[in-house]
């Protein structure tokens, strides 16, 4: 895969794309020729002056006279053609800019020299007057969550299966669906959450709901995530949800993440932090021990998961503990590290979303980054 600075343009021109039809062009200062004159105009118009003086009886007496007439034909070609283009640098609001690639390896996201920009999403997150710009707000991370997921929610369309993610970044796409239900501007939409949390969060806005049993096929996926790659796999789970996720995310045809600039990484357990692992309670520390040696070349430490100040285990919905891995280096194959925790006896699911990601949504201060497979 190769990056590519062409910015994504909707296809389909029903949303499904890095920007809506509302987007406006932002690839910088804008040139606007303003035809007034033909470029030979003044020279013609002396010409004819002169043939109609001539025509009066007008007589050169001198070369001198003929060459002031000259000179100042020119002088006036001159002063036509410098008004014949305006050059008009239109000062714009910044924008929220949208740039459109394939990841490389071994590199992260890079601005792209042609951006689609828009401010629909701020504007529809409450943040942005129609009167302000973007260089006025000072946004803090949640509002960076929150614009970002107001984004992929334009890829939401009436009639979907859509699954629902979980955590503080899908919150707001939840939260944005069941106000577009509200307002009519969104029908027949049926939710499958992939968690408690949001199941509960989805009945409080009136968002239909169902499973996997009865729809096996979902046709969009919305969720955050707490690592993304330059290849746009993922860490998730930290919120404790990692096995729904990737049940109900593994059947979806598009899955898009959404994510802020902070969830950047050079290779998975690059942020230092956690990559789940969900175990069955039974033996855990023995499953946990086993973890930490199988990834022991790579300076792995195997906690489990504990809250409060008691630090009791913390239990999934599904009523299993979850052992956090912490690497200190790239641990390579990704696929080949899965299957192999998957081989462990005791270990349910791990947090490595591979090659599961269709969009993801990056929202930063500069704006919104959409990157595609």
């Amino acid at each position: 895969m190769e990056f590519t600075d062409d910015a994504f343009v909707d296809e389909d021109g029903n949303g499904d794309a890095e920007d809506s039809d509302e987007s406006e062009i932002a690839a910088g200062p804008a040139e606007i020729e303003l035809e007034i004159l033909p470029s030979g105009a003044p020279i013609l118009y002396v010409l004819v002056l002169v043939c109609f003086h001539s025509s009066s009886h007008f007589r050169l007496t001198s070369i001198s006279g003929f060459l002031s007439l000259l000179f100042s034909s020119l002088l006036i070609s001159f002063l036509f053609s410098s008004t014949r283009t305006l050059s008009s640098h239109i000062h714009s609001p910044p924008h929220i800019h949208i740039h459109s690639f394939s990841p490389k390896p071994n590199s992260m996201a890079i601005p792209c020299p042609h951006f689609i920009a828009s401010e629909k999403a701020a504007m529809e997150a409450g943040l942005l007057l129609p009167s302000s710009s973007l260089s006025q707000l000072i946004l803090t991370q949640d509002d960076l969550k929150k614009i970002a997921a107001y984004k992929a929610v334009e890829y939401v369309e009436s009639g979907m299966v859509l699954g629902l993610g979980t955590g503080s970044t899908a919150k707001h796409a939840v939260d944005r669906i069941g106000k577009l239900l509200r307002q009519g501007k969104l029908k027949d939409i049926v939710g499958i959450p992939t968690s408690k949390k949001t199941h509960e969060q989805a009945l409080s806005l009136g968002i239909p709901l169902s499973d996997l049993d009865s729809h096996p096929v979902v046709d969009l996926a919305i969720d955050g995530a707490d690592e993304v790659d330059p290849y746009l796999n993922l860490v998730k789970g930290r919120g404790g949800s990692l096995l729904r996720e990737k049940m109900v995310e593994g059947a979806c045809k598009k899955f898009v993440v959404i994510v802020d600039e902070s969830k950047l990484v050079n290779y998975i357990g690059g942020s230092g932090l956690a990559m789940p692992v969900e175990v069955i309670q039974f033996c855990w520390k023995f499953t946990a021990s086993r973890l930490q040696n199988l990834f022991q070349e790579f300076g792995c430490v195997a906690k489990l998961r504990t809250l409060g100040e008691k630090a009791e285990p913390y239990v999934t919905d599904n009523g299993n503990y979850i052992i956090d891995l912490y690497f200190k280096q790239s641990i390579g194959d990704l696929k080949a590290a899965s299957d192999s925790i998957l081989q462990i006896a005791g270990v349910v699911e791990h947090g490595m979303f591979i090659d599961m990601a269709t969009t993801v949504i990056v929202a930063g201060e500069l704006g919104l980054t959409v990157k595609n497979k």
